[in-house]
């Protein structure tokens, strides 16, 4: 029940991951509940809840900015998530305004601590393990387009890759049970969710840690009756994706065969470096697996340039395998040496200039294939989550079930005379006319959904 007590307004301000969103809407929801106010503007708000990033130095660097100019405004501060994990004492020390920090498995404290923050207390509520909820019944209010949301499914890593500091911000993989994620899907639908975003570190190694082995596959058929039209797995590693995995996303209907593979490089001796010794053998024959089980499979990477030791021969290894295999969607990044990560002191660092010379030539190589893999779309009918409105123009953009949200393209569809049934949240058929490097174009075909007539066929 709702505390009935007159509670000050709360603003928020979410920067990071998609696993960080939903620590932020858990957030909103266990101090709305408990009676404050929140928001998103900061305008409207004495207190300021910050949940931060610090994967990489350009995310450290914009949440130390974002920090900065709240405080200059007068704000006091309350820094969660991933920074706060890092820094913890530091945060207190250099920022006056910060009157808390909370771990990235802390969050579920956030009521306790802002009332701690108002008694007058200086509170550091960091875990040194952080721990992972993971529950149904947990509040949450989420932020987000009402149409797409995340679910985690687990949290932390089991890896050590030599260029990753996410083990040391969240700690090992801890799984939910089935059972409870079910149940929040199942509550999400009823909220008119259109498309569920299954959301961990390693999401294929998901259960390994609870039942002693990979549970993906099962996890997928139990999410079969979930009345959700789109439910779409982030990440896919190489390791993961066995045969019953594959089978599930060929046999479940609402499971999109969309595979984010963060592969991060080609050569053998570069993944050894990376320590991904277990990814050196299988990307190739993986890739052929996944074709010949899921035809229809959009297939999406990531990618390092420059880590270091990379040499010119490894990166034409890496030119040549995307040209050979011929990505759907790909992600380039330059190696950013981490502190406390094993990368940062590895002999044979690349300048600055030469792994960006190098990301430049991969997205140049891959630019062309996107286009030509859009291009095949072209003449298709496909269900068009619409997300976007110009009254003005009666145009609308969404995304096919090609596109992920937020780092894919869109599908820019043109007024028409059903125009006025494509309202934000809703699927609607749309008829590929056009394509480029990125995005596709076409126009409504009817007013049901294609995914709807399917259900009501089957």
């Amino acid at each position: 029940m709702t505390n009935t007590i007159d509670r000050p307004t709360v603003a928020f301000a979410h920067l990071g991951c998609e696993k960080n969103r939903v620590d932020t809407e858990h957030m909103v929801g266990l101090l709305a509940e408990a009676g404050y106010g929140v928001s998103t503007d900061e305008s409207e708000a004495a207190v300021v809840v910050v949940n931060t990033c610090s994967f990489i130095q350009d995310a450290r660097e914009e949440s130390v900015r974002t920090l900065v100019g709240l405080a200059e405004q007068g704000k006091e501060l309350i820094i969660a998530g991933c920074l706060a994990q890092h820094f913890q004492e530091e945060l207190l020390d250099s920022i006056p305004e910060a009157k808390a920090i909370v771990g990235t498995g802390d969050y579920q404290h956030i009521v306790e601590v802002l009332q701690r923050v108002e008694s007058g207390e200086r509170v550091n509520r960091v875990s040194a393990v952080p721990t992972f909820v993971g529950d149904e019944h947990l509040p949450r209010q989420r932020t987000t387009d009402q149409a797409v949301a995340y679910l985690k499914v687990a949290e932390g890593c089991d890896y050590r890759c030599a260029f990753c500091i996410i083990p040391k911000l969240r700690g090992d993989q801890r799984s939910r049970p089935i059972e409870s994620i079910v149940a929040e899907a199942h509550q999400l639908a009823e909220q008119g969710v259109q498309e569920l975003v299954l959301i961990s570190q390693i999401t294929t190694n998901y259960g390994l840690d609870l039942y002693g082995k990979p549970k993906l596959a099962e996890l997928l058929h139990a999410l079969a009756d979930v009345e959700i039209p789109w439910i779409r797995v982030h990440y896919a590693y190489p390791t993961g994706l066995t045969p019953a995995v594959l089978a599930a996303y060929r046999e479940v209907p609402n499971v999109l065969p969309y595979l984010d593979l963060p592969l991060q490089h080609s050569h053998p001796e570069v993944l050894r470096a990376m320590n991904r010794p277990w990814q050196a053998d299988v990307n190739d024959r993986l890739l052929t697996q996944i074709r010949e089980q899921l035809p229809d499979a959009v297939l999406r990477t990531t990618l390092i340039v420059g880590f270091p030791g990379e040499t010119e021969q490894h990166f034409q290894h890496l030119m040549r395998f995307l040209e050979r295999q011929r990505f759907d969607h790909v992600g380039v990044f330059t190696f950013s040496p981490e502190d406390g990560t094993a990368a940062a002191t590895l002999p044979g660092q690349i300048a600055t200039q030469v792994a960006q010379a190098r990301k430049d030539a991969l997205m140049a190589l891959q630019q062309p294939i996107s286009a030509e893999r859009n291009q095949s779309w072209v003449g298709r009918t496909v269900d068009v989550l619409i997300e976007q409105h110009n009254p003005q123009t009666g145009a609308m953009i969404g995304r096919c079930a090609r596109f992920a949200p937020e780092v894919d393209g869109e599908v820019h569809v043109l007024p028409s005379d059903t125009a006025q049934h494509a309202k934000p949240g809703t699927m609607v058929p749309v008829a590929i006319t056009g394509s480029d490097i990125y995005d596709l174009n076409g126009h409504i075909v009817g007013a049901r959904s294609m995914v709807a007539a399917a259900r009501a066929n089957a």
